[in-house]
């Protein structure tokens, strides 16, 4: 590290990013001075994602050298060593170390894991070593304004596992706040939160800014904030500067107000060509399907079985844990071409819901839930289910993330075997159709590279085109957009308008955004917590 000259915060002068002798992003310079609030954004796997690794020391700065000493690069960080990143991917990594730790196989009852109180405390001189005891500070955090900032003061003793996306992300905001970190870097901090847990982060966010800058130097009680999103929405006020990346170079770096106009400018430029390359979409993706319709037996059989019987069925459903009750006597039913939008704030059960129906909640065959006709538990393998279920969720992406080295031809054709990884030698037909389905997307010429090495944006991407590749009779849509940037968002927005317009597959769609909400969403069920549901049709 070089010494800090102009008194910057974070000062990138001729660096280049690389992993290892690998570089990822080309020369660039970016500085973080006093009294500045940065907005990082950018395209998926644009390299905004690399640039804040990079931050957080976990890929390399390399100054550029040259024979002329004042154009050589430098880099210097006043955070190196003490940077906390809260991101999509970290609350993935959270849950896939939960459940490698449940024993409740072992145990003979469930084991509900690590609680948030036993989480936030391993940074406070607590161990992370299962039924380690509490340090004396942990009965202490509901006082703490670190803990009442990040609003989870009333699910401290629930566990990870069982906390809904916006009460694990929080927590995972506590727990930051509370290691000491100077800079804390918010990756996507408003995906898939309800109305009430924005309005919290929001204020959240702004209050830290505020802190900040009326804050001495010195002054790290409570850390500096970098904000890193895939689109430029529900920005805060506070932030005044922008540092965008597209195809691995700076792409904008200056003043909020600039970008806005720049913003503005391309929107637009592009109107018109997006109608057009639209239009051109959803014609290709009638071709494919046309061309699966023809070419699958699964796809004619599942269509012929198809009556006027519902496709879902719930009968006084109750579910919980405890003493905590998620869903209580819930009645409901979907029917062909009644597609579904889900809403509610976290912890409703909307998660649960769709749990139940995919099978990843044991509590399903205990309760009188009817799939395609058959009543759930009486006979039927989950292959018989999942043969005509398509699924987009959080739980299938930590799932995905685990397995070993599948290239992205693979993951599309693993949709047809329903499978987390592909294990059957796929027929000629499966190929084919995946490759048009990459190409529908975007991912042409890439059949052949990892899944893992993608960004979190574009591996969500992937699992949608992975759900829709059979043409199911209902398609589970779980914050489907979550890590989008806004060209794969409209893409994937049009492509599920017109999956639905097929009339062969029915959406079950859970979403907080309400510009994700599908024109042939015509049915709500909305859930609160304690609370009857209420049914809509719009």
């Amino acid at each position: 590290m070089q010494s800090n000259t102009n008194s910057s915060l974070i000062s990138v002068l001729n660096c280049r990013i690389q992993d290892g002798a690998r570089v990822l992003l080309s020369d660039f310079s970016w500085q973080m001075q006093k009294g500045e609030c940065w907005l990082v954004t950018g395209p998926n796997g644009g390299g905004k994602a690399d640039f804040i690794k990079a931050l957080n020391s976990q890929l390399d700065f390399v100054p550029v050298e040259s024979m002329n000493p004042e154009e050589s690069g430098s880099f210097y960080s006043s955070f190196e060593g003490s940077v906390s990143v809260v991101s999509l991917e970290m609350a993935a990594r959270l849950i896939e170390e939960e459940r490698e730790r449940d024993e409740s196989e072992i145990l003979d009852r469930e084991d509900i894991g690590r609680t948030g109180r036993q989480y936030i405390a391993e940074v406070l001189g607590g161990s992370s070593k299962k039924n380690a005891p509490l340090p004396p500070i942990a009965h202490r955090l509901e006082t703490m304004p670190q803990v009442k900032l990040c609003g989870v003061e009333h699910i401290l003793d629930r566990g990870l596992r069982y906390m809904s996306t916006g009460e694990i992300r929080r927590t995972l905001l506590c727990r930051s706040l509370l290691s000491g970190s100077k800079l804390l870097v918010l990756s996507d901090p408003f995906a898939g939160l309800d109305s009430e847990s924005r309005h919290i982060l929001l204020e959240f966010f702004e209050t830290m800014v505020s802190r900040q800058l009326n804050s001495r130097d010195d002054d790290y009680a409570f850390p500096r904030i970098l904000l890193s999103m895939e689109r430029f929405s529900e920005i805060p006020d506070s932030i005044n500067r922008v540092l965008e990346f597209t195809d691995r170079k700076v792409s904008f770096c200056g003043d909020r107000k600039e970008y806005e106009t720049l913003l503005a400018e391309r929107l637009n430029r592009d109107r018109e060509k997006r109608v057009q390359e639209r239009n051109e979409f959803l014609e290709s993706l009638r071709n494919i399907q046309e061309k699966y319709s023809a070419g699958s037996e699964n796809a004619a059989t599942s269509q012929n079985d198809s009556d006027d019987s519902a496709l879902i069925k719930f009968e006084d459903v109750n579910v919980g844990w405890g003493d905590h009750h998620v869903l209580v006597n819930l009645n409901w039913e979907v029917r062909q071409n009644e597609h579904y939008l889900i809403r509610g704030p976290n912890g409703s059960g909307k998660t649960t819901i769709l749990e139940l129906i995919t099978g990843d909640n044991m509590q399903v065959f205990r309760e009188k839930i009817y799939l395609f006709g058959k009543r759930r538990g009486s006979g039927e393998t989950i292959w018989d289910i999942k043969k005509n279920l398509g699924i987009v969720s959080y739980r299938l992406h930590v799932e995905y993330r685990m397995v070993g080295d599948t290239t992205l031809l693979e993951a599309i054709i693993s949709g047809f075997y329903d499978s987390i990884g592909l294990y059957e030698t796929p027929g000629d037909f499966e190929k084919a159709t995946a490759r048009q389905w990459l190409k529908l997307a975007g991912f042409e010429g890439r059949e052949m590279q990892s899944f893992k090495s993608l960004s979190y944006g574009e591996q969500r991407a992937i699992l949608i085109l992975r759900a829709a590749v059979k043409s199911p009779r209902v398609l589970i849509l779980d914050e489907p957009c979550h890590g989008l940037d806004e060209n794969y968002r409209s893409k994937i927005l049009d492509l599920l308008e017109v999956i639905a317009e097929t009339g062969t597959t029915t959406l079950l769609h859970v979403t907080h955004d309400p510009s994700e909400v599908l024109p042939c969403e015509k049915h709500v069920l909305e859930l609160y917590p304690n609370q009857s549901p209420m049914y809509k049709i719009i």
